[in-house]
């Protein structure tokens, strides 16, 4: 079973841009937060749906790498795709990509910078990371296609 393409677009705001004029290092993560919970969200795994089962998704690490600007006014996508393995934890990779320039002309899809983030699914009373993260998403997945 593969995963569906997902992606949300976002419009870069005053004040998330710096003294340079471009945007803060630290909003692209932001920005990576965003598309995550967009992600769980349209498979049927909001925080709130997981909280109920006593889970909740965690951030283990994550790592941006810079590749072009952005600045305000400009639409950016941000895509997510998930990627799993054997052990307890689970991968997201995101892509953010100037869409419109500030003025709303088309550029292209130049990717401004590339995400990856290591994450787990937190048993919240035991405050472990759980087994099997993939098939604890599923079994509570509306969209399972959005988990692959």
């Amino acid at each position: 079973m593969g995963q569906e393409m997902f992606s949300v677009q976002v419009g870069v705001r005053s004040y998330e841009t710096d003294a340079n004029g471009h945007v803060n290092h630290a909003v692209y993560h932001h920005y990576g937060e965003h598309a995550r919970m967009e992600h769980f969200r349209a498979a049927g795994c909001s925080a709130p749906l997981l909280l109920e089962r006593g889970w909740t998704v965690v951030i283990l690490e994550t790592h941006a790498r810079f590749l072009s600007e952005l600045l305000l006014g400009e639409q950016v996508e941000v895509s997510s795709e998930l990627r799993f393995g054997e052990g307890k934890s689970f991968g997201m990779e995101h892509v953010v990509r100037r869409l419109t320039t500030a003025d709303g002309e088309a550029v292209g899809g130049t990717v401004a910078c590339e995400i990856s983030c290591r994450m787990g699914v937190l048993d919240t009373t035991a405050r472990r990371l759980v087994a099997d993260p993939r098939g604890k998403l599923l079994s509570m997945a509306t969209r399972p296609e959005l988990i692959g």
